[in-house]
């Protein structure tokens, strides 16, 4: 049985930009199935950083957002030019 990623791929809009840079957040469409747990643990083992908070939200077209808040200050623009978003 493969192992799925709960985490897909990051959302880039103006919004998410300006969530990066006014409240350390970085936003990812996520796996229907995910908790909040699961993607906390997956992003700090996979980026290497503390999550303070998860926030999760669907869109109409079905879609499963988290909104991942890091401890760090900064952080979230590190992982955001690491993806090559900023």
């Amino acid at each position: 049985m493969q192992k799925r990623s709960i985490l897909l791929y990051p959302k880039v809009t103006e919004k998410t930009s300006k969530l990066i840079e006014t409240e350390n957040k970085i936003v990812f469409v996520v796996d229907k199935d995910a908790t909040k747990d699961l993607i906390k643990r997956e992003f700090e083992r996979k980026f290497s950083v503390k999550v303070e908070k998860v926030n999760l939200n669907r869109t109409f077209s079905g879609e499963k957002i988290a909104y991942i808040k890091l401890k760090e200050d900064g952080k979230a623009q590190e992982v955001a030019t690491k993806l090559k978003i900023l």
